[in-house]
């Protein structure tokens, strides 16, 4: 499971957009949340940190792994 802290998400539509994001990302099983209030996504499967980085920072938003 992977962690990701996410700045600039500010609503609904940003954690969507974020969420639709990772899913898509080779590896990745599952998003299992994008939380808006706590600024981070977790999500299970084996894309690495760099892979799921670098799909939220395509949508705009600043990314770390946690």
């Amino acid at each position: 499971m992977s962690k990701i802290k996410i700045e600039g998400m500010t609503c609904g539509h940003c954690a969507a957009a974020v969420e639709k994001a990772l899913a898509q990302v080779p590896g990745v099983s599952r998003v299992v949340e994008v939380s808006v209030e706590r600024g981070e996504a977790v999500v299970e499967g084996d894309a690495s940190a760099e892979q799921l980085i670098s799909a939220i920072t395509e949508e705009g938003y600043t990314a770390q792994a946690l």
